[in-house]
């Protein structure tokens, strides 16, 4: 078997443009279609169309000849279609819209560096891309050439690297960090490569997928002096699966780029559980492992791709067990207000007890597995890891309940809503008293 056999396809109104000029990623990005007279060239419109092309209040419209290719001119359906033509639904408000749902501004110490986690960090270099899909979680910024990020940003994101050293892994994203020059991209890299702390340097692109012959010889090349360096591509649909990205996938996994792919659960495009088994086999052919299946965030213009969480579940139990393990992707939730990924799946575990679980498998069996009843519980005031660990400034959260560091977490203003507006007195003034009193705790309990 051939894995990348896979179809190529050019629209009939670029038959005649020339081999060395179609697949040079700079005639592409010139040649990019944004009015509805480019798109009339190539795709009977909508009347929907028309209308949400000509809307001033809309995010930037752009795709590359190369994409608009893979698009069913007579079909509004069309799966590749929808993701990057607007409609006037786009127009429509729905509840829970925001414009920026993540509050990744709100995470941001430096403009355009979101540090959310504890050990990674967000860079947004740049607000341009290839081509601009219609769900785009940061719609309120990309596109815009005035609203891009200067030197001086990105060299104050790379100082905030510098002077935190809890941070290990740094993902660049945006726009599209493919679009940027390759020297700018180089020198972004090669200040990151400086930095002893950063283990890791990933990349989400979509540049691939809207324009793979930007994946060139020279660009593998490069991207081969910054291992270990990983790279995310974006894919949703099989129909976006073509020669061309099999060939691109294939020079950066040879460059040794581990290569994952991030997808969006959108209505009418997706939503179908043998569509997403045979993207994920599909991206599997091509050395692309699935990695993120994420539910449609509460942007702006995004209401009509929103589907239930309950859909994303049914995807999930219709991959795992049904394919390779390795080719299922995490169902996620981006928690609206800055809360990170929230892994949602179906619920295997059925009931436990202090020595047995019971589990289903996807097919329905039910199993149990006895647990030990002579573990030795790993003491965290023992290890040496462990303390060397709580030694580096960052949120514990759950786990932190779970090593002993704290008995709660708490909302904002709790202790204060709590006292009821009384005074300090004597009963209030010992802190310790809400603290564990030591029960499994060998540092603190009595001989």
């Amino acid at each position: 078997m051939n894995p990348n056999k896979f179809p190529s396809k050019r629209a009939q109104i670029y038959k005649d443009i020339p081999e060395e000029q179609w697949n040079d990623w700079r005639w592409q990005l010139s040649h990019r279609l944004n009015s509805t007279a480019d798109f009339e060239g190539v795709i009977n419109l909508t009347e929907s169309e028309k209308h949400a092309l000509d809307a001033s209040e809309l995010f930037r419209v752009d795709i590359t000849p190369y994409f608009a290719s893979l698009i069913d001119p007579d079909d509004p359906l069309d799966p590749v279609r929808r993701q990057v033509l607007p409609t006037d639904a786009e127009i429509s408000t729905f509840t829970g819209m925001m414009e920026d749902s993540l509050a990744e501004d709100a995470h941001s110490p430096v403009p355009g560096l979101v540090h959310r986690y504890p050990d990674r960090a967000l860079m947004l270099v740049t607000t341009q891309c290839a081509s601009y899909c219609r769900y785009c979680t940061r719609g309120r910024i990309v596109g815009d050439p005035t609203a891009t990020f200067s030197r001086s940003e990105i060299d104050a994101q790379i100082e905030y690297l510098q002077r935190t050293p809890q941070i290990r892994d740094v993902l660049l994203s945006g726009g599209d960090p493919l679009v940027l020059a390759p020297k700018v991209l180089k020198e972004i890299l090669t200040c990151l490569h400086e930095i002893p702390h950063i283990e890791i340097v990933r990349i989400g692109s979509r540049v691939p997928v809207f324009m793979p012959m930007r994946v060139t010889d020279d660009l593998c090349d490069m991207l081969r002096e910054f291992h270990p360096l990983w790279l995310n591509i974006h894919v949703n649909h099989p129909n976006e699966i073509t020669q061309e990205l099999a060939e691109a996938c294939a020079k950066l996994a040879d460059a040794g780029i581990p290569l994952g792919n991030q997808s969006v659960l959108l209505a009418g495009i997706n939503d179908c559980v043998h569509i997403q088994r045979k993207l994920v086999q599909d991206l599997v052919r091509m050395r692309v492992r699935p990695y993120y299946l994420y539910i449609c965030d509460l942007v702006e213009g995004a209401g009509h791709f929103r589907t239930p969480v309950s859909k994303g579940i049914e995807i999930i139990e219709g991959l795992r067990g049904h394919t390779s393990g390795f080719a299922v992707p995490t169902f996620v939730v981006d928690a609206p207000g800055g809360g990170g990924k929230i892994p949602v799946m179906p619920n295997y575990l059925i009931s436990s007890s202090d020595h047995k679980v019971v589990l289903r498998n996807y097919e329905g069996f039910i199993s149990t597995y006895e647990e030990p009843q002579d573990y030795h519980v790993h003491d965290p005031n023992t290890c040496n890891f462990c303390q060397s660990k709580r030694q580096e400034k960052g949120q514990s959260g759950v786990l932190g309940l779970l090593e002993g560091e704290s008995m709660d977490i708490k909302p904002e203003g709790y202790d204060s809503m709590h006292m009821r507006e009384g005074e300090a007195h004597r009963l209030r003034a010992d802190n310790h008293k809400w603290k564990a009193l030591g029960i499994g705790n060998k540092e603190d309990s009595s001989e």
